[in-house]
């Protein structure tokens, strides 16, 4: 298999709860992959405010993206009861450093957070797709990324997301994901 001497493929799958301790483990590792000083908005998840702090200290320009959301009228009939209240207005507050106030938003995660979601069955409400291990869980959500970053052309790229970040100078395709796969279990075993 010939991939890119200069290509550092470091698995980036985090699962975990919404609570403090997966919220450190979180920004922690992101902010370990991090070279350079970036703006960060989160929304208003209250446990990533000692975890951004914890992890960056004063090297990031910081806000978070409080939403306030809301029932409208025609919300209340039982054919609505599945669909998500509506976005009634959001609160930008700057925690840390200079964030652009043009840049605080929330809405790349959001439209990530969507495609996982009609790309894997396991993250779709209310289906039967999901794993019985976590391992399975796990393995699932990092082939999808893989596929996602390095196998599929985006149209607004015109090239995949890892050609786009200079981390690679050309399309993987499936072969390149089981050779690496193999490799992986052969280290293990070795």
């Amino acid at each position: 298999m010939a991939i890119d001497p200069d290509t550092k493929l470091v698995p980036c799958v985090f699962l975990g709860g919404r609570d403090a301790g997966s919220a450190h483990e979180f920004i922690s590792d992101l902010a370990s992959r991090l070279r350079y000083r970036v703006q960060l908005t989160s929304d208003g998840h209250r446990p990533y405010l000692e975890a951004v702090e914890s992890a960056f200290g004063a090297q990031i320009d910081y806000a978070m993206l409080v939403k306030l959301y809301g029932n409208t009228d025609d919300q209340q009939s039982p054919e609505r009861r599945y669909s998500p209240a509506q976005c009634i207005g959001a609160i930008p507050t700057v925690i840390n450093g200079r964030p652009d106030p043009e840049h605080i938003s929330t809405s790349f995660v959001e439209r990530q957070n969507w495609t996982v979601r009609t790309t894997m069955r396991r993250y779709t409400r209310l289906s039967n797709g999901f794993s019985r291990k976590i391992e399975n869980h796990m393995a699932a959500v990092a082939i999808n990324y893989f596929a996602y970053n390095f196998i599929k052309i985006h149209s607004s790229l015109r090239m995949s997301p890892a050609m786009a970040a200079g981390v690679t100078t050309r399309l993987f395709d499936v072969s390149d994901l089981v050779a690496l796969l193999v490799e992986s279990e052969s280290k293990k075993a070795a």
